[in-house]
């Protein structure tokens, strides 16, 4: 078989090239059930069967939502797209109200669900999306139709010929799947994606993974409804990676230890968690064990890739790896050879660190629009330089604009939104996409993101935070003059607060609290403090568990034009506040300057 072109294609590459009997390992009631490339193959043949015995015509969309990545999702995947439909995976932990906006907008006919959760929340608005013929649930679930029905519907194959028609009628052009985007500054917008979008990307990703095609084994638990781990799902299956599904994000480290794989992803905030979890553990150790913990870790966030801090640094980071660092390797698995890391900023003390410590996790960028890489960084070929997302695959352009937003043009770049042609012509304009993030490309080609060009970010756990949002709703509170909301790439949303301070002295006499005149003596009033405190957790109320501000700082400057903080038009200067105020970032997460 040549390269596969479409995204069914993939498992029948798998099957003649790294015929797998783990093609795809889920664990099912404490035990791990694998599923070898024929039976995926064999399975996802019989869904296509059975939705052609439905009545499913080209082009139909198809839901599919899961709470936890597991093998009946990538068999209902392919088995979907190879009769021309498309499938519409949904996030599973999305309003009730959002569930019906995504399948009314695509029309679905037909919903997968995983489990009786998500399979309650379909139900309870099902009767307002009058495309929507049925839904099938994975697990059992008492009152609903099991997807073990669709399968028995597809067991007499009588009309595979059909099936096999569809397929020869699908072109690596047209469209695959559509995926909705985080809908936090409005509606979702559906991102149209073709197969040779995704396996393109799939395709020269893999290009950049160092391991051992055929012999090794990958652990997977970022949502597959998301394009990033999806799209490596392909790749894995390109490279016949054996795929163990983990049970949830609490599971982790258990399934690192069962599965020992070379291979997985992960988002910052992820990673972040296993160095905060190793560091608490590094010190609640005494004596010289602790020392030389410690001793290890200031090494590590010395680390310069290719030797380049000399001999007498490499002396030393081999012992730090054998008497500190083995034990870090240890911990997940022993036998990683690469994290990709994506979806968000990585902090370039953790690049340094882990990969100091020999687990090697490359930071890579792109977008839904992209499918998703544009660019990632590689160990070897000199191709990997902290700070940066790596070079550019192959067949991708990269250009950078006058206001120094990056354009990207490639094989990977969308069809364009589902129904929304003016959103599709903005971002396209000139030919090529436009990011909505600043960035430069340095000497040796490595591109660098500098700033977001939407004040929209993502926290190190792959969030979308609308920071405008937030800081409109809280400056309702009185005691709030100005707020700015931070977490770009950080574990957790934060704020700068500039406090009201006519308010605060004519809330401090109604109280009869004597407050001082000096602005920089208020801002460190524990009374103060506190009833700010109170304001923040009544309007965090109103907001998603990830957007609520958890830490906060006061300063005790009245933001001006005059001071800097604020342009004529009395918006904040983020960048000049941030720069300002750097003491107060380094205090909300625990940096020292």
């Amino acid at each position: 078989m040549t390269d596969p072109k479409r995204l069914f294609d993939f498992p029948y590459y798998q099957l003649e090239k790294y015929p797998l009997e783990k093609a795809l390992v889920t664990k099912y009631n404490g035990a791990w059930k694998a599923t070898s490339t024929q039976e995926y193959i064999d399975k996802a043949n019989t869904i296509s069967r059975a939705l052609l015995r439905l009545g499913v015509a080209a082009n139909d969309k198809i839901a599919l939502i899961s709470s936890t990545n597991r093998t009946e999702w990538n068999i209902c995947d392919i088995g979907i797209m190879q009769i021309g439909a498309q499938d519409v995976p949904i996030y599973p932990t999305i309003s009730e109200d959002e569930y019906e906006y995504v399948l009314n907008h695509s029309e679905c006919i037909y919903c997968f669900v995983s489990d009786k959760e998500v399979y309650d929340k379909v139900m309870a608005i099902k009767a307002n999306v009058p495309s929507l013929k049925e839904v099938y649930t994975f697990n059992e679930v008492e009152g609903a139709k099991n997807w073990n029905e669709v399968l028995a519907l597809g067991k007499d194959d009588s009309n595979q010929s059909e099936v096999e028609k569809r397929k020869d009628a699908i072109s690596e052009d047209d469209l695959a799947t559509l995926i909705y985007t985080s809908g936090t500054t409005g509606r979702p917008k559906g991102v149209m994606l073709s197969h040779k979008n995704i396996s393109s990307n799939a395709k020269y990703s893999s290009e950049r993974l160092p391991i051992v095609l055929g012999k090794s084994s990958g652990l997977s638990f970022l949502p597959v409804c998301h394009i990033y781990e999806r799209m490596l799902h392909y790749m894995y299956q390109y490279c016949g990676v054996e795929l163990y599904f983990a049970e949830s994000l609490d599971t982790i480290s258990a399934n690192l230890q069962e599965v020992k794989p070379e291979v997985m992803t992960a988002v910052p905030r992820v990673l972040e968690k296993v160095y905060d979890k190793i560091y608490a553990k590094g010190a609640e150790l005494t004596g010289v064990k602790k020392k030389l913990f410690f001793w290890a870790i200031e090494l590590g966030l010395k680390y310069e890739p290719y030797g380049e801090n000399g001999w007498w640094y490499e002396t030393q980071l081999k012992l730090a790896n054998k008497l500190i660092f083995s034990k870090w390797r240890e911990a997940l698995g022993s036998n990683l050879k690469a994290i990709a890391s994506g979806s968000a900023p990585l902090q370039p003390r953790l690049a340094r660190v882990f990969n100091a410590a020999q687990i090697p996790v490359m930071e890579g960028y792109g977008l839904t629009e992209t499918s998703p890489v544009i660019s990632v960084n590689d160990m070897r070929n000199k191709g990997f330089k902290i700070g940066t997302v790596g070079k550019p695959l192959r067949e991708t352009t990269i250009k950078i604009a006058e206001d120094g937003e990056i354009l990207v043009q490639g094989p990977q770049v969308m069809l364009g939104y589902y129904k929304n042609k003016e959103e599709t012509e903005k971002v396209m304009e000139g030919g090529y996409f436009h990011t909505g993030d600043i960035g430069e490309i340095d000497d040796e080609g490595f591109l660098k993101i500098t700033d977001r060009k939407k004040e929209m970010f993502k926290t190190s756990g792959g969030k979308y935070i609308a920071p405008q949002l937030i800081e409109n709703v809280m400056k309702q509170s009185r005691f709030i003059e100005n707020i700015m909301v931070i977490g770009e790439g950080e574990k957790m949303p934060a704020a700068i607060i500039q406090p009201d301070f006519e308010f605060l002295k004519d809330w401090g006499s109604r109280k009869g609290r004597n407050l001082s005149n000096d602005p920089k003596e208020i801002v460190q009033n524990k009374a103060v403090i506190d009833r700010i405190q109170r304001e923040i957790d009544f309007y965090n109320e109103r907001f998603g568990k990830w957007e609520r501000v958890k830490k906060f700082e006061l300063t005790p400057d009245v933001w001006s034009i005059e001071g800097g903080q604020l342009t004529p038009t009395m918006k904040m200067k983020r960048k000049v506040i941030k720069a300002q105020y750097k003491d107060l970032f380094d205090k909300i997460y625990d940096r020292k300057s």
